[in-house]
């Protein structure tokens, strides 16, 4: 069999399997997460739904691309090292949007955490002492 083949293959599974595990993941530890963001647990369903399937649309398009990155392997440590660096770059895109999700959704939390308290006895009229 040719390396390229055996690079191939490996390559996908090893993406797929790695993509599959970490989306599941985030599907299943990340509910509670956007239930305490928006507030409603049918809207936070929805968007988790929605934020794994477009993960998993541009984690296989990003694997995808980068299966033709790099040459013919020579050698089996050729196609170790091109397999594993293709597969550092879909980690590396994986761990971007992971991230990436989590700011957004901290930063569409923030302005709904802060809560603006008034002084005891707060009287807009009152004039200030000593002013």
């Amino acid at each position: 069999m040719d390396l390229r083949l055996i690079d191939y293959l490996i390559y996908i599974v090893a993406s797929a399997m790695v993509t599959i595990w970490v989306g599941r993941t985030l599907y299943r530890r990340g509910r509670a997460f956007l239930v305490s963001v928006f507030k409603e647990e049918g809207l936070a369903d929805s968007v988790n739904h929605l934020l794994v399937v477009g993960f998993y649309l541009i984690n296989f398009g990003a694997v995808a691309l980068l299966i033709n990155s790099g040459g013919a392997p020579t050698t089996v440590a050729d196609m170790v090292q091109e397999t594993a660096s293709r597969l550092g770059v879909a980690l590396l895109v994986l761990g971007a949007m992971h991230f990436f999700n989590l700011f957004i959704f901290h930063m569409i939390r923030r302005p709904l955490r802060q809560k603006v308290v008034m002084p005891p006895n707060y009287n807009p009229y009152q004039p200030i002492p000593g002013a």
